[in-house]
C-alpha cells in the first residue's frame, strides 16, 4: 500500500504471520532517477523475507531500466502493477489504465520475465468499469508473457474501493489461467478471507486495508483456516504495546521527529472500535515528539471497547 508499506510496517506484520510482502508501489522513473525517497522505500532486512518489489510504469525502457537498478536488492519476486485506480495515475497511462490495453500490458510483462532473473507476476483488476468486465482476457495475455503468478482485486477501476467485490470474476479467472491467482478486496476479517478462498477457488488472499490498525488479522486468519477459531480481540493493554513496538521501529528507521509525524496516521487506525477516543486521537494529530506519543499511546490502556462482542468492529475497510 502506498505510504504504507514501509519497512517498518512489514517487520511488524510479518512477527503476527505475514509471510509474503510487497514494498510500497515503486514508480519506475523514480527508479531510473534513484532519488533518495526511493532509495529509502527500497529498504529491507534480512528479516523481511520473502519480499516483492511492485513497480508503476507503462513503458518498456523505463521498466526495464527500473528492474537493472534494482536488481541488487535481491527481490525475491517483481510485481507489475496494473490495478492502481488513483487518477493522477491513470491518466498517465499507469495502473488500471493498462487494463483497457492488454496487449501492451503483456509486452511490458514480456520485457520483465525475459530480464529478470526472479519470477514476475502482475496486479489487475475486475475491468475499467462495469462495461468493460476484461480480467480473464487481462489474465490470458499476462499469462502468456510467462508470470508465475496473478493478483486480482474484484473491483473495477470505477469502484475504486468502494461498492461490492466481484467473486465471479475472481472464479473466472481461476478457471482460465494455470498459474497461481491471488484474490483482493474486502479481506478485512478471517470470516471474509475464508469466504474468498470458497467463493473464487483461489490460491491465495491478499490482505491489504485490512492490515491497517489491525496486525493481528495475519494471526487470526491462520488460526480461524486451521481450527475454525478466532483468538480474542486484543485487549487494550496489548494494543498500546503493539503501538509503542510500532512507533519504536518507525522512530529507529526515520529519526524521532520524523517518526512521531508519521505515527499520526497509524495511530487513529490502532485506536478504531475504543470508546470515546476522539479527544485522545486529536491530540495525537498534533504530537509532534516521539515522548509525546508515548503519553498518548500510555493512555489507551485505560479505554475499553465500545462493542466487546465484535470482534472485528472498526476494522471494516476495503482493500
Amino acid at each position: 500500500m502506498a505510504g504504507i508499506t514501509d519497512l517498518p510496517y512489514r517487520l511488524l506484520l510479518r512477527s503476527f504471520g505475514c509471510e509474503l510482502a510487497f514494498l510500497e508501489m515503486v514508480s519506475s522513473q523514480s527508479l531510473v532517477h534513484e532519488s533518495k525517497r526511493t532509495r529509502r522505500m527500497l529498504s529491507s532486512s534480512a528479516e523481511d523475507r520473502p519480499l516483492g518489489a511492485q513497480l508503476l510504469g507503462n513503458e518498456e525502457e523505463a521498466v526495464l531500466k527500473a528492474l537493472e537498478n534494482i536488481r541488487p536488492c535481491g527481490f525475491d519476486m517483481i510485481d507489475l502493477n496494473a490495478a492502481c485506480p488513483v487518477p493522477k495515475i491513470t491518466k498517465k497511462g499507469k495502473g488500471a489504465s493498462l487494463l483497457r490495453e492488454p496487449k501492451k500490458l503483456r509486452s511490458l510483462l514480456d520485457v520483465l520475465v525475459k530480464n529478470s532473473d526472479v519470477p514476475v507476476t502482475v496486479k489487475i483488476r475486475a475491468g475499467w468499469d462495469r462495461d468493460s468486465v476484461n480480467a480473464r482476457d487481462v489474465a490470458l495475455h499476462a499469462e502468456d508473457a510467462g508470470i508465475s503468478a496473478l493478483t486480482i482485486h474484484g473491483r473495477t477501476k470505477e469502484q475504486g474501493y468502494s461498492g461490492r467485490v466481484d467473486y465471479a470474476v475472481i472464479k473466472d479467472v481461476k478457471e482460465a489461467v494455470s498459474i497461481p491467482v491471488i484474490a483482493s478486496g474486502d479481506a478485512i476479517s478471517p470470516q471474509m478471507i475464508r469466504k474468498m478462498f470458497h467463493e473464487t477457488g483461489c490460491d491465495a488472499v491478499a490482505i491489504a486495508r485490512g492490515s491497517l490498525g489491525n496486525p493481528w488479522i495475519f494471526r487470526d486468519t491462520i488460526s480461524y483456516l486451521e481450527t475454525g477459531t478466532i483468538p480474542e480481540r486484543p485487549a487494550p493493554g496489548e494494543i498500546a504495546n503493539t503501538m509503542r513496538r510500532h512507533l519504536d521501529l518507525i522512530c529507529t528507521f526515520y529519526g524521532d521527529k520524523s517518526g512521531a509525524i508519521l505515527f499520526r496516521k497509524l495511530f487513529s487506525w490502532y485506536v478504531k472500535g475504543l470508546h470515546e477516543i476522539r479527544t485522545v486521537k486529536e491530540d495525537a494529530f498534533r504530537a509532534q515528539t516521539r515522548e509525546q506519543m508515548l503519553f498518548l499511546i500510555e493512555r489507551i490502556r485505560n479505554y475499553a471497547y465500545r462493542h466487546p462482542e465484535s470482534a472485528y468492529e472498526g476494522f471494516v475497510l476495503s482493500c
